[in-house]
């Protein structure tokens, strides 16, 4: 494993008023799994982006070294002909093809011009067999899952021969039977003699799979650990990551807790795309004044459909049930209406559905709530840049201005400004989903932190999280779904992820 495929040399990349990437070096072996950590900003999707020629040669400072050879990407098909492949976090997925269309999209098997069918079929088959897939080529990106869609991403790098495959976040939106799946598909791979360069947060994946660590920091190199050589705790990437021990991942909190804010009753949803079966049954919570309370649950239990019906009914149909606010009945059959009850709904997926990445800081600040920044139907803009810059002070918001574009910034930040757009709503139950995830632990710490500055303040928290850790290091109770059911309810004391599994087990038996 002494066989060097990869080398980036003084890697400087530079945008309007940042420097993202400044002298970075990296070095793959060949036939190894090679991790890149970083809190979001670090640069490592950057430096990936300069690899794959998505960036291309001339817009950078450096070289790039090829199994031998100094190399200039001015294209993606440039590197991929050398057979550096690229799978983003974003998945690059037409979900209304079929699973054998998105493989050879832009690289289809043709015979005078007209796509040979038997062929692609059978090719499909053989790809899919290798990454464990047993769909037919035949299926729908759309009626697959997340953890399946992987797999394809997977199957059409090795359409195209893939000798360097790069992942970045792969686990991320994954449960965690499709990410050991994904991981233990990597480690079969490297038996084959494939070279993988993987990006994630999950730490403790990363220590699974991984034969050397380098660990970015503010757009430089900081160290490359050898796996092999020495045992690589998670403390210890995190000091690399930041620059500082974290002895304690969460903020420490004394709850204040009050009287109950939001109660839930019988709520009764039945499936959006599937309107004759019932999704949620009779699911019944309350949150409290000061109080952070978690949903636990597999993926597909529920949880997200849960918060989404509530919130304007924006999610399901037939939907039945009581939401009371203070112990009153309020109205949530609109989002409008929803707000108007005091509700928030920061989403799981903040770019698609949190942000309008084009747009800037301000305009996305005060995207749920232009009344306030508004007279006669007009913005105030003056007014507006206030509103942002006073939130971007609150939630240390990291930006060279209120005016830069929500693409540009990094997931962390990004995850910011969506809190900010809720927050100025003034609700006075915020629900959370997915808070943290595909950022660094640097930005979590701080999510954390604003999080308990909210329940101090006398707000009510709702947290949904796949990360059990999490939701047992900040919240004061946990509910456990399943199935569409609440299965269990479990104060901070008798909360672990022993009794969480237990419940979701013994509801399964049940039925």
């Amino acid at each position: 494993m002494d066989n060097i495929i990869l080398e980036m040399r003084s890697i400087t990349k530079t945008f309007p008023g940042v420097k993202a990437l400044d002298n970075v070096n990296l070095k793959v072996r060949e036939g190894e799994i090679h991790a890149l950590v970083g809190e979001n900003g670090a640069g490592k999707s950057t430096l990936m982006k300069v690899l794959s020629g998505v960036y291309p040669a001339g817009s950078y400072e450096g070289e790039i070294h090829y199994d031998g050879e100094v190399r200039h990407f001015s294209t993606i098909s440039d590197s991929e002909e050398l057979g550096i492949i690229i799978i983003h976090q974003e998945l690059a997925l037409v979900p209304l093809l079929s699973i054998a269309e998105n493989i050879f999209l832009g690289n289809e098997i043709a015979v005078n011009g007209v796509i040979d069918w038997p062929q692609t079929f059978a090719r499909t088959k053989e790809l899919l067999a290798k990454v464990g897939l047993k769909d037919a080529p035949s299926t729908r990106i759309t009626d697959i899952g997340v953890g399946k869609q992987q797999l394809v991403e997977i199957a059409k790098a090795l359409s195209k021969k893939v000798r360097l495959l790069i992942l970045d976040e792969p686990t991320a939106s994954l449960n965690e039977n499709d990410s050991d799946a994904l991981l233990n598909l990597l480690m079969e791979f490297r038996k084959q003699g494939m070279t993988s360069i993987i990006i994630s947060h999950k730490l403790n994946e990363i220590r699974k799979v991984a034969d050397q660590i380098t660990i970015l920091r503010d757009g430089t190199t900081v160290e490359t650990l050898d796996c092999h050589t020495q045992e690589i705790s998670e403390d210890r990437i995190i000091k690399g990551m930041v620059g500082r021990d974290m002895e304690d991942r969460y903020p420490p909190r004394e709850p204040k807790i009050g009287d109950v804010l939001l109660e839930v009753k019988n709520w009764n949803v039945f499936h959006q795309n599937h309107r004759d079966r019932q999704f949620l049954h009779d699911v019944n919570f309350t949150v409290r004044a000061g109080e952070v309370v978690g949903i636990a649950g597999l993926m597909g239990a529920g949880r997200t459909e849960t918060a989404m019906s509530i919130f304007g009914r924006s999610w399901g149909h037939k939907i039945t049930g009581e939401v009371l606010m203070r112990g009153k009945p309020v109205d949530v059959s609109t989002i409008p209406r929803a707000i108007d009850a005091g509700l928030a709904y920061v989403t799981e997926d903040r770019k698609q559905l949190g942000l309008v990445l084009q747009n800037n800081i301000v305009k996305n600040t005060t995207l749920a709530n232009l009344d306030d920044v508004s007279k006669s139907g007009v913005i105030d803009e003056r007014k507006e840049a206030q509103v942002a810059s006073g939130y971007r002070n609150k939630l240390r918001i990291r930006s060279h201005s209120i005016y830069q574009e929500a693409v540009n910034l990094s997931g962390g930040n990004q995850q910011k400004v969506v809190l900010s757009k809720w927050l100025f709503t003034n609700p006075e139950v915020l629900i959370l989903d997915e808070p943290t995830r595909g950022i660094d632990v640097g930005a979590k710490f701080e999510i954390y932190t604003i999080i308990n500055q909210l329940a101090a303040e006398g707000k009510g928290i709702l947290m949904i999280s796949s990360e059990m850790p999490e939701l047992l290091g900040t919240c004061d109770r946990v509910y456990v779904m399943n199935e569409g059911r609440i299965v269990a309810e479990l104060p901070k004391g008798e909360a672990s992820q022993e009794s969480i599994m237990r419940a979701i087990m013994r509801s399964g038996e049940k039925r």
